[in-house]
């Protein structure tokens, strides 16, 4: 298996954590948005809005200093739309253990100048 390349690696920082001092997992789903995001637009060749985040689970608990790498692959692509799977895991900061700690799924809709949907490919196609 070829290895992965993450769209987007990032270190967790303390204006990242929720009150309690956990990284905060709306920190966490945006840093996931945003690599689906790059993936979305890169594959319609022009601008895209997520419209729905589903199947979000959070499996494990980075800390300030990990290392945040995100993964992201395209499940769907529809006429004007693009399902992307999502997946992060983290380094910690001193070593080499890497875990899982979230995945889910974005849908996004390509825009035309006017923010009107706009046609990426003629047919859906789903991906394995």
């Amino acid at each position: 298996m070829a290895e992965r390349i993450p769209l987007i690696r990032v270190t967790a920082m303390p204006t990242d954590t929720n009150p309690y001092g956990g990284v905060f997992g709306g920190w966490l789903m945006s840093q996931m948005a945003l690599a689906a995001g790059s993936l979305a637009s890169r594959t319609a060749k022009g601008k895209c809005v997520v419209v729905a985040a589903t199947d979000l689970n959070f499996t494990g608990a980075p800390s300030v200093g990990d290392e945040i790498s995100v993964y992201a692959h395209i499940a769907r692509q529809g006429r004007s739309s693009i399902t992307i799977k999502a997946e992060a895991e983290a380094r910690e900061r001193d070593g080499e253990r890497t875990f899982d700690i979230a995945a889910g799924v974005f849908t996004f809709v390509a825009l035309d100048q006017n923010d009107r949907p706009r046609a990426i490919a003629a047919e859906e196609v789903t991906h394995g």
